[in-house]
């Protein structure tokens, strides 16, 4: 197949992505620097399980695991970019995207990889021993998650498990063990990326229909909004039950609330019929990553 190195997206020609030097730009959209929602989405799990801890004055941590989610999340981009060349080329929102248009090369995005995981190992000898151990076990889960979805209708919850790693990393690297106060942790976030993520979903489940990809949104179909609302709701339950663990005191739970409130309007605005909702919804998370964050931090200070 020859290469369209004469088509380049919109997303290139403008905005951060736009501003670099045009040899530049097919790889910084291969590592999505135009859209930084994915690393925050990463990181969050991090910082509250760091913050849960007590920080105990590795205030360093939040610093260091923000640097490693960014180079994770931006190697796991090129690298389901590599696994899914084929799929993205018969789809209208991916055939753009620098490996299926064929402007980098296979060898080349390898490459990127390989140097965005000399920065992840640079993070991960900041560790301690059991955080750095935890850390390397999640390679071969990331490692399948782009095949999830040609196996599963669920692939959604295969990349909770992925992406929310990092609140068993964030526990150890203070405290040196890993306990079930950061295992509850995992679990609420695991939830929490099933139900933003079939929101994200949404949007393509007209194209994954004719591709013959899997999705928690196909699956659900008009139930979508319910299935968000069901995981959003085992999230707080279970950051809850995580709370609960390191401080027996319902005030803790109250540190909650300004995030189920945010979940509860995501659940309720989400309609399983419109793609660009989904996806204003689908970035919000952000925020809630955020509210979370506070709770956890305000928690974990107030418990030692």
């Amino acid at each position: 197949m020859a290469a369209n190195t004469d088509i380049v997206p919109d997303s290139e020609r403008r905005g951060f992505i736009g501003a670099l030097p045009p040899r530049i730009r097919p790889f910084a959209s291969l590592m999505r620097l135009d859209r930084p929602i994915g690393t925050w989405l990463l990181y969050w799990p991090c910082a509250w399980s760091v913050a849960l801890a007590g920080v105990d004055g590795r205030w360093f941590l939040f610093l260091w695991l923000a640097l490693g989610a960014f180079a994770m999340r931006s190697a796991g981009c090129v690298y389901n970019d590599i696994v899914d060349r084929e799929l993205d080329r018969n789809v209208k929102r991916t055939r753009l995207r620098p490996l299926a248009s064929g402007r980098v090369s296979l060898g080349a995005a390898w490459l990127l990889i390989g140097l965005l995981c000399v920065i992840g190992v640079i993070v991960l000898l900041q560790l301690n021993v059991t955080a750095a151990i935890i850390s390397l076990v999640s390679i071969l889960p990331v490692a399948s998650y782009p095949f999830m979805k040609r196996i599963t209708w669920w692939p959604q919850a295969w990349l909770g498990l992925v992406f929310s790693w990092g609140a068993l990393v964030g526990w150890p690297a203070v405290t040196g063990k890993l306990e079930w106060p950061a295992i509850l942790l995992w679990l609420g976030s695991v939830a929490w990326v099933v139900g933003y993520d079939t929101l994200y979903a949404i949007q393509d489940i007209e194209d994954d229909s004719l591709v013959g990809v899997k999705s928690s949104a196909r699956r659900l179909g008009n139930k979508a909004a319910v299935g968000v609302g069901a995981c959003y709701a085992a999230a707080l339950l279970l950051w809850c039950a995580a709370v609960w663990s390191v401080r027996s005191d319902w005030l803790a739970i109250v540190t909650l609330v300004p995030a189920a409130l945010h979940l509860a309007n995501q659940s309720l605005r989400a309609d399983p019929q419109d793609g660009e909702l989904a996806l204003r919804l689908f970035r919000s998370n952000r925020t809630c990553g955020l509210l979370v964050f506070l709770a956890m931090l305000v928690v974990g200070l107030t418990s030692r």
